[in-house]
């Protein structure tokens, strides 16, 4: 008898669904390749990124400029240690069995919040915008009937 697993995977606006023989594999992602979407443990955070293990032969690196397409102040917002994550694998080094692996299209990841400081009030208020307004609007009435 043969038992399979089935993963589906959101990214890049598309469904990805694979299949792993449980038996031929020992349980482990065998589907190794370029552009492939895998599943790993988090197994180490540094300040420049974060390492993963795919199975018992490769691990990975998701570099911070991977992780998201915004700024990223702390990489403990997006994953933690022992966390699975999907990653897409961006290269492989068979020889060393590395990765080089990215979280920036997968859409699975929490959406952070940034708490941004308030802006303080001003007694102006839209005061400015009051007076503006009308000198934007004449030059907005030029520019088109030139």
């Amino acid at each position: 008898m043969m038992y399979y697993i089935i993963v589906s995977i959101f990214c890049k606006g598309f469904f990805y669904f694979e299949f792993y023989d449980i038996i031929s594999t020992g349980g482990c992602m065998s589907k190794i390749k370029k552009g492939r979407i895998v599943r790993g443990t988090v197994s180490g955070i540094e300040s420049y990124g974060v390492f993963v293990s795919c199975d018992d032969y490769y691990t990975g690196l998701i570099h911070i400029s991977e992780i998201s397409h915004g700024f990223v102040k702390n990489i403990t917002d997006f994953v933690k240690i022992g966390d699975l994550i999907f990653v897409e694998i961006l290269d492989v080094d068979e020889e060393l069995g590395h990765l080089k692996l990215s979280i920036k299209d997968i859409e699975y990841k929490k959406n952070i919040v940034v708490k941004r400081k308030k802006i303080k009030e001003t007694s102006l208020g839209f005061k400015t915008l009051e007076y503006k307004l009308p000198i934007w609007i004449e030059e907005s009435l030029k520019k088109i009937k030139k």
